[in-house]
């Protein structure tokens, strides 16, 4: 029996990349890469030169089986998706299963994953959280929504910097417009931004300041939307506003 490794590569910055993960892709039979064209990029990067298959959502599930035959004959496989780790809202997950129902011994290396550093620096609780990643874009998306509105748990979306902005309008619409959210974007990259602030106060900024790069929206849990936030702040050394959030002053008043 071969090997499977699951193997995380940088969402952003090429140094977040584990000097064993690149041990794995040098020794590795085959690397399944979910874009061959990006990971050629990231192996030449690295002086890595290997064998590469394409392995995408749109054709894994005609080729699992041959990668699980060739797994079962002794080889050592590798799964890279473009940025992250495989089979979080990317592939990954289907030959991982499948390897393991076959008996094949699957592990996966720790590294980058975008909505790790996104929760952390939001200032929510980030002892219990809901990893939602992609929601629906059309059918049901509304029904995830209103049941997510009373998860206690803080929430994790993923989203693309051209549906932030609607994004951010049903969450106001059903979880209330002073929710606490934190948008973080473009994560270990140049232009890395974190939003901070009440629904409402993130969604003017990004209203009025066009969403770029890909976006982890991290949102307060139901019970916990008690929890004080300033008024929108970015990473960027930002001194715009000092004064207490609508939320904030809300809360005073009850005291």
């Amino acid at each position: 029996m071969g090997t499977l490794f699951l193997v995380p590569t940088p969402v952003g910055n090429l140094e977040d990349i584990t000097a064993r993960a690149l041990r794995v892709l040098r020794e590795a039979d085959l690397i399944l890469a979910e874009d061959t064209r990006t990971t050629g990029n990231l192996l030449r990067h690295f002086e890595i030169s290997n064998a590469m298959l394409s392995y995408h959502k749109f054709n894994e599930h005609q080729t699992v089986q041959s990668v699980v035959n060739r797994l079962k004959a002794g080889e050592t496989i590798a799964v890279v998706s473009d940025a992250g780790t495989p089979g979080i809202s990317d592939p990954g997950f289907l030959v991982a299963r499948e390897a393991i129902r076959e008996g094949v011994e699957v592990i996966t290396l720790p590294g980058a994953t975008a909505f790790v550093p996104a929760l952390v620096s939001s200032g929510l609780p980030c002892d219990k959280f809901c990893f939602e990643g992609f929601l629906p874009q059309k059918k049901g998306r509304q029904t995830r929504l209103e049941e997510l509105s009373r998860e206690p748990r803080t929430i994790i979306l993923y989203e693309s910097p051209h549906r932030v902005v609607k994004t951010l309008e049903q969450l106001a619409e059903i979880f209330g417009p002073e929710r606490p959210v934190s948008a973080c974007r473009e994560i270990s990259k140049v232009y890395e931004q974190s939003v901070r602030g009440t629904v409402q106060e993130v969604l003017d900024h990004f209203r009025r300041e066009e969403p770029r790069g890909e976006f982890v929206i991290v949102v307060g849990g139901y019970e916990g939307a008690q929890a004080a936030t300033t008024e929108p702040t970015t990473n960027e050394n930002n001194t715009e506003s000092k004064k207490l959030s609508k939320y904030q002053r809300k809360l005073l008043e009850q005291s």
